[in-house]
């Protein structure tokens, strides 16, 4: 459980993180776009892939590309839902992704689901729908800033199954996959910051390549931690899958309330409970 324990605490530190180079001035694509070197750099160092003898003519170029487009483009949504929503609800909007390759596996390949995981999902929709900020009347946050946080739910659930579909291809080790898609995702990063700098005129900072590095560092923890603990636990993956929902859920609470001073109203605080009582509902019914 320490490797649980320790990933939890790597994907909380990575909102912690945008939320701090916010508050110094940090663009958030400045800071994004150098998570993607370190991400690349740190997965030849820790993972040493290897890709053998590849035809790179067969690889799912479709998929990574499809990655290489979302991954930088959601972790700007994360980086506004933060802004806008707060870590709490941010990462409400995280963990409950999950629920979006429960629902393609239901209606798209249609796999038989429990109907405890269907009441699992249920619950999650509703623990959403309750993080979300409304106004009196009915009507949601001013200036629809709560729709980073769909994006995040909505944009998170799709890379979850395009990662999974390029798990399931045997011409290259899933390893060597990933370094791909984190190349191609850095092209992209930067091809967007290079836009901005042309168009708007910014200037690169050296605060944002400092704040950016740390990310990365810290990203690519939450993803090594996850990977060994599914290796060390990996006759028991419901305890690391519960683990890690439930504990930066938990976690980006006490965070997000404890040090950041934000706010949960009494439907808020519902949502934070449906969100934990989902994610068990879904490890083990």
């Amino acid at each position: 459980m320490l490797y649980v324990l320790i990933s939890v605490i790597c994907s909380v530190t990575v909102s912690v993180i945008i939320k701090l180079a916010k508050k110094r001035g940090v663009q958030h694509l400045h800071l994004i776009v150098w998570n993607y070197p370190i991400a690349a750099l740190a997965t030849v160092l820790f993972l040493k892939p290897e890709a053998g003898s590849v035809d790179y003519s067969t690889l799912p170029w479709g998929l990574y590309l499809m990655l290489a487009v979302l991954l930088p483009s959601i972790f700007l949504c994360i980086a506004y839902a933060i802004q806008y929503s707060g870590i709490v609800k941010t990462e409400i909007a995280q963990r409950l992704s999950l629920f979006i390759p429960l629902l393609a596996a239901f209606f798209i390949f249609h796999e038989a689901i429990e109907a405890a995981k269907l009441m699992g999902i249920a619950l999650g929709i509703a623990a959403i729908l309750c993080s979300i900020s409304w106004k009196k009347g009915g009507v949601m946050a001013a200036n629809g800033t709560w729709g980073y946080a769909v994006a995040v739910f909505l944009g998170m659930g799709i890379i979850d199954i395009l990662f999974k579909k390029i798990a399931l291809y045997r011409g290259v080790p899933y390893v060597y996959s990933m370094l791909l898609v984190f190349i191609l995702a850095m092209i992209v990063a930067f091809g967007f910051l290079a836009y901005r700098i042309s168009k708007k005129k910014e200037q690169i900072q050296f605060q944002a390549i400092v704040w950016g590095i740390l990310l990365g560092l810290f990203n690519f923890g939450n993803i090594l931690f996850y990977m060994k603990a599914h290796q060390a636990l990996s006759a028991s993956p419901s305890i690391v899958f519960t683990g890690m929902n439930i504990g930066v859920i938990l976690l980006g609470a006490v965070v997000g309330i404890g040090f950041f001073g934000e706010r949960l109203t009494r439907l808020n605080k519902i949502g934070l409970l449906l969100a934990v009582v989902s994610v068990l509902l879904i490890a083990y019914l």
